[in-house]
């Protein structure tokens, strides 16, 4: 498995990126955890606007600094 760069990681919280990019980095993230749940909070039925949150725990071997 591939190492995850926990720089990139870390960078999601405050970038504006793409779907596919965003798509890329958590599917990266996930492989990289060992523990992980999606948590949905909430949804506004009026604007579609919704809040996910994912919780896990990365695998120290496959992060790299």
């Amino acid at each position: 498995m591939e190492k995850i760069d926990i720089k990139v990681i870390e960078s999601i919280n405050t970038t504006h990126l793409s779907g596919d990019a965003l798509k890329k980095h958590i599917t990266e993230m996930l492989a990289s955890s060992s523990q992980c749940q999606a948590i949905l909070e909430c949804v506004n039925q009026d604007t579609g606007e919704y809040r996910i949150v994912l919780q896990g725990i990365l695998e120290n071997n496959l992060i790299t600094k």
